[in-house]
């Protein structure tokens, strides 16, 4: 059974139309008898929608039977190592304000499969029950969370400038402290919510505030609003990615399997094998990247957007310590010096609108044609988006023309079919 509300992470969308309070309340309670009933700890980051859907959920356990504690806001990696019987985090992530949504994890940490998911939406229309649960509210969820990240992550940062964009995210009151424990110079950027500028020029997906600082600080991290993703910029304001960091924290740990997605760079797959270290792709979405990583008992993985999961005293990605572990890699050099260990291939991306996200037969054919004649010297990846209505053309090769010609090409083609 195809999943009609769950995406690649969670249930995400435009608050009061795709996403309203009566679907969250009808997931909560889907999600307390999914679970059996228990307890159902439930996080959120800092949209203005937060309250009002985080109320929806709580109601939505209650009247299931279940008991909802609601621990406030919260990075998504706080809260899945929270977690009660089920946890829940009320974010979309590194979408705009506007949007909301709900994401899950399991007892152990972990984030939910496919399978169980679809069990989850086929009691969506389930009717309240007759014996009614509890909302309660703890206090200090953070603290907690802040001193495991510091004791597993952290390390002695005296004397480094580190300027840290908290994307106006559920990291703005946790973050910059975690650095200054350490003994790092921080400076703090985008640390002030207010509900409406969450990933609004800054953070994760948008790295110019970052950039309009450099000569400040030897490196900069910029997290999303829900703190599991986390990328970085070196001290002239380079940015430094997702498939970078993996690089560097791949060597540092001295891993023999690290997992990646599609989207990662060539460059890193012929860095990876020089070393000996073997490379398991996936789909994109950190939570197959998690799935993989169990399946191989392997401890690092991630996606070029800046998940970075390093499971040797966590379960699932983390901003935070992704931060820590970069620092810690540096081993004194320059973010720079460091980062220019990996070659990498020049990529060109464009998102092409489309409502009818289903990629033909012809065209399926078409994208593996060219990328036969180009028999790995180069690439092309379209695959439909799991959060927006989009198809995500991406082409690679060694030079950046190349690169934007093949995108422009395949982006047509998927224009005229879908457009």
């Amino acid at each position: 059974m195809a999943r009609l509300y769950f995406g690649t992470d969670g249930v995400r969308g435009v608050v009061g139309e795709d996403l309203t309070a009566e679907l969250v309340e009808r997931l909560g309670r889907a999600a307390a008898l999914w679970s059996g009933g228990g307890r159902v700890f439930v996080g959120r980051d800092t949209r203005s929608s937060g309250p009002m859907l985080e109320a929806a959920f709580a109601e939505g356990v209650a009247s299931a039977g279940g008991n909802a504690v609601l621990g406030g806001v919260l990075p998504t990696p706080a809260v899945a190592l929270l977690t009660l019987d089920l946890a829940a985090v009320i974010s979309a992530s590194h979408n705009p304000p506007e949007y909301n949504g709900v994401k899950f994890f399991d007892q152990d940490g972990q984030k939910l499969t496919d399978a169980s998911e679809e069990e989850m939406e086929a009691l969506l229309d389930e009717p309240p029950r007759s014996d009614r649960g509890a909302i309660e509210r703890v206090e200090s969820s953070a603290d907690g969370y802040l001193e495991h990240v510091l004791e597993r992550f952290g390390s002695d940062l005296s004397g480094l400038r580190v300027a840290v964009d908290c994307g106006n995210g559920a990291y703005s009151a946790i973050a910059p402290k975690a650095f200054e424990r350490l003994g790092a110079d921080v400076l703090p950027l985008a640390a002030e919510p207010d509900g409406l500028n969450i990933n609004v020029g800054c953070g994760a997906t948008d790295l110019s505030l970052l950039q309009s600082h450099a000569g400040g600080y030897d490196l900069g991290v910029a997290f999303d609003g829900d703190g599991d993703r986390m990328l970085a910029v070196d001290a002239e304001g380079n940015t430094v990615d997702g498939d970078q960091i993996l690089a560097l924290l791949a060597l540092h740990l001295e891993v023999d399997v690290i997992v990646v997605t599609v989207m990662t760079n060539l460059g890193f797959h012929r860095l990876m094998e020089e070393h000996g270290i073997r490379v398991v792709t996936t789909d994109v979405g950190d939570r197959y990247v998690l799935e993989a990583l169990r399946r191989e008992e392997a401890i690092l993985g991630g996606e070029q957007s800046g998940h970075i999961i390093c499971l040797d005293g966590h379960v699932t990605g983390d901003g935070l310590a992704a931060a820590l572990l970069l620092c810690r890699a540096l081993e004194g050099r320059a973010l720079a010096d460091a980062a220019a260990v990996m070659p990498k291939f020049a990529q060109v991306k464009e998102n092409v609108p489309a409502r009818n996200q289903h990629l033909s037969g012809d065209l399926r054919e078409e994208i593996a044609r060219v990328n036969a004649e180009l028999d790995g010297t180069a690439r092309v990846l379209v695959r439909p988006s799991g959060t927006e209505p989009l198809i995500r053309v991406l082409a690679e090769a060694q030079d950046e023309a190349e690169a934007a010609r093949l995108c422009g090409t395949i982006s047509a083609l998927v224009r005229r079919e879908l457009g």
